[in-house]
């Protein structure tokens, strides 16, 4: 399991801190959205560009909006620190997507580092690496939620959780989604494709899911689960037809 560094925002006239993880391994950060909400919406306007902007004023629930934008502005701070640049003029991009060719695939600087971002209430976490890599983090569901969503996961996954007593079901579909987010946002396709064509286990530890990448959890606050995804290097991305099933 890995061990999140928490993210701080750096003194005024300071850059971020530095993204230099051994080749294969993810750099991951946590951000305290409570914590640092107010700081990140007095820089905001200065380090996000129109189009952030724009998205975190429509967004009409205030934790949505803080969470959007502490993560959202504690991104820009560590690529600005690795790529040499200011945070606002990091250049981000998207990847063709590898099932349709449009443009909505894995988030890009157009070169230089591999990252991801997921957040959910209260809480963000960052991912970077030197070959592509995903993570998720998602606040524990209901236990009515796990049973309506269960059926569409793998079949082993399914049978996994059915037979789990209902108290333990929760923690166990959040393992189970946040590892298969993860890969899935990787990859660069989402959840489009489905979620019952990789098994990864709905275990205290991930199983050994699909060819080419490692997943592993990542320790969060308790009521959270996450995991990050990262592909071997020289690697190529998976096709369709080469999803298990």
């Amino acid at each position: 399991m890995y061990q999140p560094d928490v993210f701080a925002f750096p003194e005024e006239g300071q850059s971020g801190p530095s993204l230099l993880p051994p080749p294969g391994v993810p750099s991951l950060w946590r951000v305290d959205v409570a914590r640092h909400s107010g700081q990140a919406a007095r820089v905001a306007p200065g380090i996000l560009d129109a189009g952030e902007l724009d998205r975190a004023a429509h967004l009409v629930v205030d934790a949505d909006r803080e969470c959007y934008v502490a993560s959202h502005v504690a991104l820009r701070i560590l690529l600005g620190a690795r790529l040499g640049v200011a945070p606002g003029a990091v250049p981000l991009t998207r990847e063709p997507c590898p099932s349709c060719g449009g443009p909505h695939g894995r988030p890009a600087t157009g070169g230089g580092v591999h990252f991801s971002l997921s957040h959910t209430r209260g809480v963000a976490l960052l991912a970077f690496a030197d070959v592509p890599v995903g993570v998720d983090v998602e606040l524990l569901p209901k236990t009515g939620v796990v049973s309506e969503i269960a059926g569409q996961l793998h079949p082993a996954e399914s049978r996994e959780l059915a037979e789990l007593p209902e108290e333990l079901r929760p923690a166990a579909f959040g393992r189970v989604w946040t590892r298969k987010e993860a890969y899935l946002k990787g990859e660069g396709i989402g959840l489009a494709d489905g979620l019952a064509a990789e098994h990864v286990g709905t275990g205290p530890r991930p199983g050994p899911g699909p060819a080419g990448w490692t997943i592993t959890d990542v320790r969060v606050p308790a009521g959270y689960a996450a995991a990050v995804a990262v592909r071997a290097a020289g690697q190529p991305a998976a096709r369709d037809g080469d999803r298990r099933r």
